[in-house]
């Protein structure tokens, strides 16, 4: 029984705040319901009679209005009972108005004041529909007069009349009432399945949330685990090519090594276009030399092409820029793609890689990259396909020429992702042409003087002393057999802890630092290795990582590495780095 006097108390704020929230609504209406009961009772009593009931009933709603802003906010602390209480006390000015009119004796002063009173009373139940029991206390001035006009009617013919009419407009409001709270009902039933749709939703986003944040995370781990192996393969590989073998035994090594960089290769699509399918794909704004991009990208197709007896060829246009700002990996990548695709399905003829270019203003410029070759052709309604994951045209082309169909697929997204567009022209039996059109900011329009290229010659400059941080033995074994095979002098650690007590005892030129490791990871040990004032506070730090992340790149310059190797470590780009240690932290980082 206390639960349900409870449950009372709790419902009648919760009413009273309904009912407020709804006059509030059409506060501003009242003044033009004022108005127009003047200026009917200007038909029965002196008009100056009508105004200054206007103005007095005006002061009175401003003054509710007033307090009805005031108690609002106030609900949940006891005013349920006070809102009534105001709106019954400005009442009574408005049932003044049917008072005026009874005792004008005008013909038309008795039935004005019936209709008024019967407008108010639909005024305060059509306001308070969702609280009955509010509406009945706020019209109870209303009812007042009622009553008094039928006392003034005892006795008379007209007495009978009027306590007829009473059942009747009762009915009315009852009706009213009903259909409102049923009217309500609906409204508020429709709300809460609404409500409970949007909160659905929200879960399903949620979870979506935590799908995709789970698969950034299981990208990683599969990128780490899946790239350190491969590290060790092709790193042996690597080690192993350069010894003494016989014809057999090289043979044997370049299987394995192009088997290695297939796998690898396949790898690094699938992640890219994970990346990409979750929107994590990021895109660099660096400076790309164009023809040096063009030059690179030549130097590791002119070889295939001409093992095919296939042309390759080289057009640059004159007036295209030689700088722009841009990410030069995901733009090699996609020349590379198309340029795989061209020399792969030629076995005739030429392939060409044209670059033209058009001056845009605002000192920018749109580039035109097209690979045509003489290849079979496409027909036009493979074309759409074609761009498809997973695609090929026929099941016969993955069998003699391989690959996933996943290229075609990445190339596209990453060109929409630089603002531009990767189309198709083919005729069947004559080749096909792919264009990737982009706009660029240009950074230079002429060529600027070409520095000394950095040779990867490993015989020469001086001996370093290289601390080789690695958990993985394999790995740490490889890199340290690379280094000694130069002449450079190597300290192993197994993990950051026992990297960071070397760094206390000895000086190093170079710390090749692994990310992922027991007891301490690499990215705290480089840390506290800069926040330290050791011996190797300014000694340069190479990242070695197996992960493909962009976010974790960053990670790493932020806590104080100076350059980033990806696992497979390509040794030629290590080579490169080590011929600028020499120059510190500052000629490392140009590299990076």
């Amino acid at each position: 029984m206390a639960d349900t006097r409870t449950g009372r108390r709790q419902a009648k704020p919760a009413e009273a705040a309904q009912a407020l929230s709804t006059i509030l609504q059409t506060n501003y209406l009242r003044y033009w319901l004022i108005a127009s009961w003047a200026i009917a009772l200007a038909v029965t009593i002196p008009p100056f009679a009508a105004l200054a009931w206007f103005v007095l009933t005006s002061a009175a709603g401003a003054v509710r209005g007033w307090f009805e802003k005031r108690i609002a906010s106030g609900m949940k602390r006891g005013w349920g009972s006070v809102f009534p209480a105001v709106g019954a006390a400005t009442t009574v000015f408005w049932a003044a108005a049917p008072v005026l009119a009874w005792t004008s004796h005008h013909a038309f002063g008795r039935p004005l004041a019936l209709s008024l009173i019967g407008v108010g009373y639909l005024l305060v139940f059509s306001q308070l529909r969702n609280s009955p029991k509010q509406a009945l206390a706020v019209s109870a001035p209303y009812t007042a007069v009622l009553i008094g006009f039928a006392a003034s009617l005892w006795g008379t013919p007209d007495f009978w009349p009027l306590v007829a009419a009473f059942p009747m407009m009762a009915s009315g409001l009852a009706v009213h009432t009903i259909v409102s709270a049923v009217g309500q009902a609906k409204i508020t039933a429709f709300q809460d399945h609404q409500a409970h749709l949007i909160a659905e939703l929200k879960g399903a986003r949620d979870k979506a949330d935590a799908a995709n944040k789970a698969k950034s995370a299981f990208l990683a781990v599969v990128s780490h685990e899946l790239r350190t192996p491969m590290n060790g393969v092709l790193g042996a590989a690597q080690l192993l090519s350069s010894s003494r073998l016989d014809a057999t035994q090289r043979e044997y090594v370049s299987i394995v090594r192009n088997s290695g960089d297939s796998l690898l290769a396949l790898l690094n699509d699938i992640l890219d276009l994970t990346k990409i399918e979750a929107d994590r794909m990021q895109l660099e704004a660096i400076e790309i030399e164009l023809p040096e991009l063009v030059e690179r990208l030549g130097a590791a197709w002119t070889a295939r092409a001409r093992e095919k007896g296939v042309d390759y060829v080289v057009e640059l246009d004159p007036a295209a820029p030689v700088a722009v700002i841009g990410d030069p990996n995901r733009l090699s990548q996609i020349v590379h793609n198309l340029l795989s695709n061209a020399v792969k399905f030629t076995d005739k003829g030429a392939v060409r890689l044209k670059l033209a270019s058009e001056r845009l203003e605002g000192g920018r410029a749109r580039l035109r990259f097209s690979v045509s070759d003489t290849g079979p052709g496409i027909a036009q309604e493979d074309v759409e396909r074609l761009f498809q994951p997973f695609t090929q045209l026929d099941a016969s082309s993955t069998r003699r020429y391989g690959g996933t169909g996943l290229g075609l697929t990445i190339s596209r997204k990453l060109a929409e992702m630089m603002g531009g567009e990767l189309t198709l022209e083919s005729t069947p039996g004559q080749g096909s042409t792919f264009v990737l059109t982009i706009e660029a900011e240009v950074r230079a329009w002429a060529r600027a003087k070409v520095e000394e290229e950095v040779t990867a010659d490993l015989d020469s400059g001086e001996p370093l002393k290289v601390l080789v941080v690695e958990d993985h033995p394999v790995n740490r074994m490889l890199v340290e057999a690379w280094l000694a095979s130069s002449g450079h002098a190597t300290a192993s650690a197994e993990n950051g802890q026992l990297a960071l007590n070397l760094c206390e005892a000895q000086a190093y030129d170079l710390i090749l630092m692994d990310v992922n490791m027991p007891v301490m990871d690499g990215l705290t040990a480089t840390r506290r290795l800069r926040e330290a004032d050791g011996p190797n506070r300014d000694t340069p730090v190479v990242i070695l990582s197996a992960s493909a992340r962009a976010e974790d790149h960053e990670a790493g310059y932020a806590a104080g590495a100076d350059a980033y190797v990806n696992k497979p470590i390509d040794f030629k780009a290590l080579a490169g780095l080590l011929h600028r240690v020499p120059s510190g932290r500052e000629g490392l980082r140009p590299a990076a």
